[in-house]
């Protein structure tokens, strides 16, 4: 079976090298909506693959963090990146373009990560990442399965290269979530939310 978490955030980025003049030399943003998709063979001790109400905990925390900020591709001109990070005070630093393709990827990685090393609570069993989809527009979307997650051919995302400004941190209701991710310390689902 399969499950869907829908969650929307803001956010303006460059999308270097890509066809569209506009897209690849000017900055500009998107209302994106990202959808987790979860599957599991197995029900838990109340009939759910997963409770969409923990969700609302550190997965929300990890999508909403590109929420009213700007995506910076590492790899982009330094003095760009630079300024951009001197100018807001949210942003993003990640070692892919940010494209809707490598979002979700991105996205895909950080919460497969922050799955697997989630304890549960009241039964649930074999719960896995399916895909993670990112609309970029109402017309426009991107699928991100494991296999596109974790490719070499599209370019290695590693937790670690993944910079976040100061500002996302400090909104993250664990200020250190990101960093015990990185660790790989244990998460344990609440009893309730």
């Amino acid at each position: 079976m399969i499950i869907r978490k829908l969650f929307k955030f803001e956010n303006a980025h460059i999308v270097r090298g890509c066809s569209t003049v506009k897209c690849r030399s000017s900055i500009h943003g998107h209302s994106y909506k990202v959808e987790l998709l979860f599957a599991s063979n197995f029900l838990d001790n109340g009939q759910m693959v997963y409770d969409f109400g923990l969700m609302k905990q550190n997965m929300k925390d990890l999508v909403e963090s590109f929420d009213h900020a700007i995506a910076l591709w590492r790899d982009d001109n330094p003095e760009f990146v630079h300024d951009m990070k001197k100018h807001s005070a949210r942003w993003v630093e990640l070692p892919v373009s940010p494209s809707a393709e490598q979002f979700s990827r991105v996205i895909f990685v950080m919460i497969d990560k922050l799955l697997s090393l989630t304890s549960t609570i009241n039964g649930e069993k074999e719960v896995k990442m399916h895909s993670v989809i990112v609309h970029e527009t109402d017309t426009g979307y991107a699928q991100c399965f494991s296999a596109d997650a974790y490719s070499k051919n599209m370019g290695k995302i590693k937790l670690e290269e993944i910079i976040f400004s100061r500002q996302v941190l400090n909104d993250f209701t664990d200020k250190e979530l990101f960093e015990k991710i990185k660790r790989g310390e244990k998460f344990l689902n609440p009893e309730s939310v």
